[in-house]
């Protein structure tokens, strides 16, 4: 008879697993308690995420010092539900070497001064982080093929201005198209604008507005972005493409961000090649933040009813009232204008 039929104890085949357990023994699976105290590793070094494949990091260690090296790093398992980007400064232990076949563990992010993300669409509240700690962002448009979209800009200008980035345009194949009636959208803003023909970006003039900073760049495929990084950093060898006849897009050439250093002759500094998107989604945005980045509007705002949205049907809005009163002047009606285009971009 079986102990499951009312067999003696002593036939339990599970009872010095019992008596183990009273024993203090560990438990037969060999597990043991986790705890949430992260280790401090005083010995880390600091270090710059410039690429992210698949699990592994690239980190560049001792930046700008006789030093420096690029590591490739794995995540930390105390890490496992922190996402780590290109852009991110981070603590690295372990092969911090940089040898071929070496492989160090990054286990602490520092804070992040700015982070620009977007999502899926205007109704998905997951927010998919492009870059971390940019400081710029520099919007790549072709004046034709594929033709330029008022919506898209307006679009990465909100999400610009959420993070804190200050943003900057880029128009290329101007030598195909006039941009100049695209342009007078944004003539309200106080947005440096920098226009190439094909095949000849304007280095000067792009070595004084990225050297030294860290630009992310963003763009649709096909409108030359990585052309513009093979021109800015000579061996970077990103690949090109070009534009769909029937569907006007171009396809995707960088499928990660990777993040390229500027030549010292160029000021130095950073410029973040990331993938071409088709999208540009702003669920996760506060409108708030839009109001923040036109501090003239700001200052008018303040006397707005609460609640008030600021657009263009809103009831009592101050700036409507400034706006009529000529308060605001021709640069400040321009720049009403395109503030309230942004608040419709950002309502969908």
């Amino acid at each position: 008879m079986s102990w499951l039929d009312g067999g003696d104890a002593e036939d339990d085949p599970y009872e010095h697993l019992e008596q183990a357990a009273q024993r203090g023994r560990p438990n037969p699976r060999g597990s043991r308690p986790r705890t949430k105290t992260r280790p401090e590793h005083a010995d880390a070094v600091r270090g710059h995420v410039v690429a992210v494949d698949r699990g592994r990091y690239s980190v560049v260690l001792a930046e700008g010092g006789e030093q420096e090296r690029e590591v490739i790093a794995s995540r930390a398992s105390e890490l496992r539900g922190d996402a780590i980007v290109t852009g991110d400064r981070v603590r690295v232990v372990g092969d911090t070497s940089g040898e071929p076949g070496s492989l160090a563990r990054i286990v602490g992010i520092e804070p992040r001064a700015t982070l620009l993300r977007r999502s899926a669409d205007d109704t998905d509240r997951v927010e998919r982080v492009i870059v971390a700690n940019a400081q710029q962002l520099l919007i790549v448009v072709a004046a034709a093929d594929p033709e330029p979209r008022v919506g898209f800009v307006d679009r990465c200008l909100v999400a610009a201005y959420d993070a804190g980035i200050a943003p900057l345009l880029y128009v290329t194949k101007t030598d195909l198209a006039d941009p100049a009636e695209f342009l007078s959208a944004f003539a309200g803003l106080e947005l440096p604008v920098v226009r190439s023909h094909r095949g000849s970006p304007p280095l000067e003039e792009l070595h004084a507005l990225l050297g030294g900073r860290e630009t992310a760049l963003i763009g649709h495929s096909g409108v030359g972005k990585s052309t513009l990084v093979n021109a800015l950093v000579p061996g970077a060898e990103r690949a090109t493409g070009s534009v769909n006849a029937v569907t006007g897009r171009g396809r995707h050439t960088s499928s990660s961000s990777v993040c390229l250093r500027l030549p010292a002759g160029a000021g130095g500094g950073w410029v973040v090649d990331t993938p071409g998107v088709r999208s540009f989604g702003l669920g996760h945005v506060d409108p708030g933040n839009i109001l923040g980045a036109f501090a003239d509007l700001d200052a008018v705002a303040q006397d707005c009813p609460r609640g008030c949205t600021h657009r263009w049907d809103a009831p009592d809005c101050a700036l409507d009232d400034a706006l009529q009163e000529g308060r605001l002047g021709e640069q400040g009606a321009l720049r009403l204008a395109s503030f309230r285009r942004l608040l419709d971009s950002l309502a969908g």
